[in-house]
This record gives structure tokens, sequence and C-alpha cells, in this order.
């Protein structure tokens, strides 16, 4: 049977730390390029164009991290916001996920070595 490859991802709307419990390298961290200071130079312009950049922001943060599950079999969604059901929600759409499990999980902010044990003792629950 061949080991299947897993992976962690703490996130919420700014950031994720992906967490590959099987590897030695540091964690990967993709940031969100809706920043504070966007939202508002986005806010003086007006709420609809906020909103509309917004959304545009989250899809590409949510894509950039889809391209690195796509390696993966098993996946761990956690952290302390709703962000972690959104990008559920956005993979489900695209047929290139149904074949990964993907799993979600509440969780507090928590620092690097929390996050790392966290997806260590999750997966140790789990046969490969």
């Amino acid at each position: 049977m061949i080991a299947k490859k897993r992976i962690g991802i703490w996130m919420d709307h700014s950031e994720a730390n992906l967490i590959d419990p099987e590897s030695s390298k540091e964690n990967e961290t993709i940031v969100s390029k809706f920043t504070f200071g966007v939202k508002n130079e986005a806010a003086h312009k007006g709420e609809k164009l906020m909103h509309n950049k917004e959304q545009q922001m989250h899809e590409a943060f949510c894509k950039e991290i889809a391209t690195k599950i796509l390696k993966y079999d098993h996946v761990l969604l956690f952290g302390p916001t709703n962000a972690k059901n959104e990008l559920h929600n956005y993979l489900k759409k695209d047929l290139h996920f149904k074949d990964i499990k993907i799993e979600i999980e509440s969780s507090d902010n928590m620092t690097n070595n929390e996050k790392n044990a966290f997806v260590l003792h999750h997966f140790e629950k789990i046969p490969n």
C-alpha cells in the first residue's frame, strides 16, 4: 500500500501555514494580499469596491493554497476563523479535489509548535 501524503493547514483570513508532518523543512506560509492597508484604501473609494477587492483577493488566496493541496491525498484545515470553511467550499466546487480527503477542525490561535503538534496528533489517529 502506498503511503498517503498528508498536510495540515492552519489558516485565518490573513495567512495559511502549511504543515507537512512528513517533512523536516520549515512550514510554508502563504499570506493574503488583502491587508488592512488595502482594505482602507479600497474603502475610501467606496464600500462596493472594497467588497469586490476583498472577494477577488480572497479567491486568489484560496487558489494559491489550492495549488499546494493538489499534491496531497489527505488535508486537515484548521484555525480560529471561518476561513477554513470558505476554503473547503471553494475546493468542493473544483473536481480536481474530489479524491482528496479534506477534514475541518476548529482551533484557537496557536504557536508554530502547537500547530505542528496539532497536525501530528490528528494524523496519528488515522492509519496511513
